[in-house]
């Protein structure tokens, strides 16, 4: 029990401290120019290896380019994670891509698609007369 509060505790330190990196400790103009947020972390029980879910807003080009520098500093961010949360040993960071809000724009645009195409068919049905 206590190690699982030990380990969202840490999570949620790195979420925080990753936050800060991205918005003054990295020099890339790419990154720091572009809209980036993390969605979740997952640190593992030893506390070795932490996933960083993040979601990045641009156009698909923007985004795999964003991506891949963030993957280029991975070595970087896990000595800066490593001092700014004084561990002994830092773990492993690997950035993973949330596409969460992607899904959920589409999800939202079926349902209104699905919603114009019902009042079309309420329309037609309501326009035709009745015939006894």
């Amino acid at each position: 029990m206590a190690q699982s509060r030990r380990v969202e505790k840490v999570a949620a330190l790195i979420r925080k401290e990753m936050s800060l990196l991205l918005l003054n400790g990295l020099r890339d103009h790419r990154i720091s120019s572009t809209m980036i947020t993390i969605t979740g972390v997952e640190v593992s029980g030893d506390l070795q290896h932490c996933k960083i879910f993040v979601s990045i807003f641009g156009n698909s080009n923007q985004k795999n380019e964003v991506f891949s520098e963030l993957e280029a500093s991975q070595i970087f961010l896990k000595g800066e994670l490593g001092r700014r949360l004084q561990m002994r040993r830092a773990p492993e960071v690997v950035f993973k891509l949330d596409r969460g809000m992607e899904k959920g724009t589409s999800v939202l645009d079926l349902l209104g698609q699905l919603e114009d195409e019902r009042k079309t068919k309420n329309s037609t049905l309501t326009d035709k007369p009745a015939s006894f």
